[in-house]
């Protein structure tokens, strides 16, 4: 800071008894939430540009296999899709560490560099290993954004909006996946079109990468690396300088001697932060394992099957899609987290049994049709009013801060792992099972994740991040 100097960040604990297991918060105004809500618009920009990767290969996939030569082989076309989401869990791996070691903002600009690399090795691949390459570029940076997404918006959120601004990165997604479709709409009527759908992500990729330069870094980050003055200055930007004094005092409460650095993965796996890792792998797993990216991956040639144009299809399920987030968002700071995730899994798991009768002998073709379009499109929207903005957030939120980066890190490795091998296998899996047996498997998932979050998940809305590590240390001490 120039021109002025601040009180010390210890000195703001004597606005707590520290024998006292709970703070004394005196009432009084807000932040206010316009000044952290650009920072969390261009951070969600790494949202976008994941939504953007995972839809481009919808409406490309039969052009690009026609113009490399593998048109016909299910398993190079499911490589196409999937390959990235091999580099994602790569990028995912190591997100924490980068988090940690280079800060939230430097870890945005270095996701964007193999976005903007891979993209351009896939718009001119001449080859299916070209384009396998450039996947797997683009994969790292997508890997390595959502988790970074999810602790920069935690951690310069104010807690009254951390969950709307939240389901911003959702919403980011979801445009994301609808200008890839709509991007994609000319792709079989016009020769190399395909080819622009990966030009155009280099224009967010770059925007990523240079508006960040601007953006706040985490007053977290900054406090646990020491640099006490510098955290109270992005404070202060980010939520005004009447609240920068209470935040400090959060932090010096609950961050008080924490490192990060000597944190090892098997005292992450089998230490005291064992059951927070256990509930954030497990809804991760749930949540993939539920089926909606094989909706999302190949959605086309569902809607095909049953004679409705997949340009039609493809609109409905992005709408459905786009409505649900934004619901979502709406909700999510007044139903609370639990609530959603317990209804949108619900939900799921009715929609697929629509699907599953839709696949059965007894449907008519009139009726099946129906079911299976109409139940997929509930499907969509079922998954966006909780399972899909959730977990990420949730996570965030619930990860003790010492640990916070690492563990996202993890938690979302598993996802991506998961992510991979059923958009690999979901073609093979549904030409060996049937329709009827996969989508109740995945509809057995759903199932299982409703139990899952009735009894492990914990209520956040409306807590700071140190009041939600503080329940937590109780819980497990019970």
């Amino acid at each position: 800071m120039r021109g002025r100097q601040r009180v010390a960040s210890r000195e703001f604990i004597t606005a707590y008894d520290i024998k006292d297991e709970n703070p004394v918060r005196v009432p009084g105004p807000r932040p206010c939430w316009r000044r952290s809500l650009r920072h969390v618009i261009v951070a969600s920009l790494s949202s976008f540009l994941y939504g953007y990767h995972v839809g481009v290969v919808n409406e490309t996939l039969e052009s690009i296999s026609i113009d490399l030569g593998f048109s016909g082989n299910t398993l190079a076309e499911g490589l196409v899709v999937s390959i990235c989401l091999g580099g994602a869990f790569i990028g995912s791996l190591f997100s924490g560490w980068i988090a940690d070691g280079v800060g939230r903002r430097r870890s945005f600009q270095l996701c964007a560099l193999p976005m903007i690399i891979g993209a351009i090795m896939s718009a001119t691949s001449t080859s299916l290993w070209g384009m396998l390459l450039g996947r797997l570029f683009v994969g790292t940076g997508m890997g390595l954004g959502p988790p970074v997404a999810a602790l920069y918006v935690a951690e310069v959120s104010p807690p009254a909006v951390r969950g709307t601004f939240g389901g911003l990165t959702q919403i980011a997604t979801c445009l994301g996946l609808m200008g890839s479709l709509f991007i994609g709409i000319p792709a079989k009527e016009i020769v190399g079109w395909w080819r622009i759908c990966f030009w155009v992500s280099v224009i967010p990729s770059t925007a990523l990468a240079l508006f960040m330069e601007i953006c706040a870094e985490s007053p977290y980050w900054l406090f646990k690396r020491g640099r006490t003055i510098e955290a109270e200055a992005e404070f202060e930007k980010l939520l005004g300088g009447l609240h920068v004094k209470p935040a400090m005092n959060d932090l010096t409460k609950s961050d008080r001697g924490d490192e990060s650095s000597g944190i090892k993965i098997s005292e992450l796996l089998f230490g005291c932060h064992a059951r927070v890792m256990f509930i954030g792998s497990t809804l991760f797993a749930l949540q993939q394992l539920s089926g909606i990216n094989a909706v999302f991956y190949f959605s086309s040639a569902v809607f095909e099957s049953f004679g409705v144009p997949s340009k039609l299809g493809n609109t409905c399920v992005g709408i459905c899609n786009l409505l649900g987030s934004i619901i979502s968002m709406i909700l999510m700071d007044k139903l609370g987290r639990k609530v959603l995730l317990l209804g949108s899994f619900l939900g799921m798991a009715v929609t697929m049994g629509l699907q599953v009768i839709a696949a059965s002998p007894y449907a008519s073709i009139f009726g099946g049709m129906y079911l299976s379009v109409g139940g997929m499109l509930l499907y969509v929207l079922s998954f966006a009013l909780g399972a899909g903005p959730v977990p990420c957030l949730l996570m965030s939120e619930i990860l003790p801060g010492k640990i916070r980066a690492k563990a996202m890190a993890i938690c979302l490795a598993v996802h991506w792992v998961i992510n991979f091998f059923v958009g690999l296998l979901f073609l093979r899996m549904l030409e060996q099972l049937g329709a009827q047996l996969l989508y109740s498997i995945f509809g057995s998932f759903c199932l299982l994740a409703v139990l899952f979050v009735k009894k492990y998940v914990l209520e956040t809305k409306g807590k700071s991040l140190q009041e939600i590590e503080i329940a937590l240390l109780a819980q497990e001490a019970t």
